[in-house]
């Protein structure tokens, strides 16, 4: 059976980097939500017209009624530009979910690997944040790639976890600094030297970061079967 659209309100919004803000929706649905999952959510013009995209939910499945959302802003997009320059506190928008099946439970155990590009790595937050709070003794490690420092999604958090969660280790890769350099075989090696083989391994980006990175583990001998990839375009 489809979802239904249903009416949500913006309940806070704040800039998370120069590129993307942090917006927290208030939501009426009562099922809860897995980490990793998306909403789509669709914008309706005075006259009619409709747009929508799809948004990986940042937060915890434990916060019932609220979630977070990271807007990248995009040159040519029309939501995004929406949310980055005219959404406020107090606007209704519609969305639908949640939805997908990139998702992960403490149930399911670990070594857990996330790999993340960009703006990639929000559902993979909605399930380090998850997991810290119902299976912190899970393995875990996050191999983000993003352009520079600033552009690092919640990125105090994350160092935040990196240095107090024992079981949490935090692998950042900068592609636009000096020395910065991408995913490779030799960090890949490095990664699966400190955790070892992963039980469950999310990668999330681009298709071209999704479809290299996917490729680098295979080679290194993850098992595809253990890798779920969530892609979206450029």
């Amino acid at each position: 059976m489809a979802l239904a659209w249903q009416e949500a309100t913006i309940a806070a919004a704040a800039p998370e980097t120069p590129r993307v803000r942090r917006l927290s929706l208030a939501v009426g649905w009562e099922r809860p939500f897995r980490a990793g999952q998306h909403v789509d959510v669709r914008l309706t013009a005075p006259d009619g017209y409709q747009a929508q995209r799809s948004y990986s939910i940042a937060s915890p499945p434990t916060r019932p009624g609220l979630i977070d959302l990271m807007v990248e802003r995009l040159d040519d997009g029309e939501v995004s530009g929406f949310f980055a320059d005219v959404a406020a506190v107090g606007d209704a928008i519609e969305l639908r979910g949640p939805i997908g099946t990139f998702a992960w439970e403490p149930g399911q155990g670990g070594p857990l690997l996330l790999v993340g590009g960009g703006s990639g790595v929000v559902p993979l937050l909605s399930m380090l944040r998850h997991r810290a709070e119902a299976a912190p003794e899970v393995p875990a490690l996050l191999l983000y790639s993003a352009r520079t420092p600033e552009a690092v999604i919640a990125r105090d958090e994350l160092v935040r976890r990196g240095a107090t969660e024992p079981a949490f280790r935090l692998m950042l890769c900068l592609t636009r600094v000096a020395g910065g350099r991408r995913i490779d075989t030799a960090r890949i090696a490095e990664v699966l030297a400190h955790l070892g083989r992963p039980a469950h391994t999310f990668v999330c980006g681009s298709n071209p970061f999704v479809g290299a990175a996917a490729d680098l583990l295979v080679d290194a001998g993850v098992p595809p079967r253990t890798i779920r990839t969530e892609r979206f375009g450029g």
